[in-house]
């Protein structure tokens, strides 16, 4: 999304009707839509069109969307994923699995709160990459963050993130020594009024741990509050 262009989605499922109804709704709100009927074909519309957002269906053919979104963040594609899943069953998979995504919306839905979740994503998104008139670059210790670039350092090392993982730990580390609550994290990581279950920042938080852990092994510094939340530990 450059110069004022129109943001690129690729929507990626195989039921043709909600393709063609999907399609027909972002277009009309000035997305530019490209389109995969099968997790293989949206992987490899994702990795040539470079969209600034994703909507992702979990039930496809050749290649399922949790595996599509493994693959993407193993790739090191941090593009913003929706995923949709058909039950609460499949939502309980994809936390479990600790994909990656960004958001998940259950069938049914409406088109305009996905149309919502898209645009808060893209929002979210955008003004991060804008030039802040403020501190572009936190630092804590050995965490730096350049809200510019979305880019996470700590020891001097970059880590890979998606842009909800790299809000949340951005609204830990400057409010450290704080407890704060599922709740406040989803209100600072996602913006908007997320029907997603709180819970969803545990596996947040565990993804980052994973990968702070694999820097250095001694990490300790967000604690999980039994009952309350989660901090930054502040010494």
């Amino acid at each position: 999304m450059k110069g004022g262009a129109a943001p690129i989605l690729a929507i990626v499922d195989d039921d043709p009707e909600l393709l063609e109804v999907l399609t027909l709704e972002f277009s009309g709100a000035g997305y530019r839509v490209h389109s995969a009927r099968d997790g293989r074909g949206g992987f490899e519309l994702v990795q040539e069109r470079r969209p600034d957002a994703v909507i992702l269906d979990v039930n496809m053919p050749l290649l399922d969307g949790f595996s599509v979104c493994r693959r993407l963040r193993d790739a090191g594609n941090a593009v913003p994923i929706v995923m949709l899943t058909a039950r609460d069953t499949e939502l309980e998979e994809a936390l479990g699995l600790e994909l990656g995504a960004d958001d998940y919306v259950t069938k049914p839905f409406s088109t305009r709160v996905l149309l919502a979740r898209v645009a808060a994503l893209l929002r979210r998104e955008q003004s991060r990459r804008a030039p802040q008139r403020a501190e572009q670059v936190f630092a804590l210790g050995a965490l730096q963050i350049d809200g510019e670039r979305l880019e996470l350092h700590y020891a001097q090392r970059r880590i890979e993130t998606t842009l909800t993982e790299l809000r949340l730990i951005e609204a830990l580390a400057r409010r450290a020594g704080r407890v704060l609550t599922r709740a406040q994290i989803l209100e600072s990581v996602r913006g908007d009024e997320s029907v997603v279950a709180e819970r969803i920042v545990d596996t947040y938080v565990r993804r980052i741990r994973q990968k702070l852990l694999a820097i250095d092994p001694s990490f300790d510094r967000i604690e999980t509050v039994i009952g309350a939340g989660y901090r930054w530990r502040d010494d």
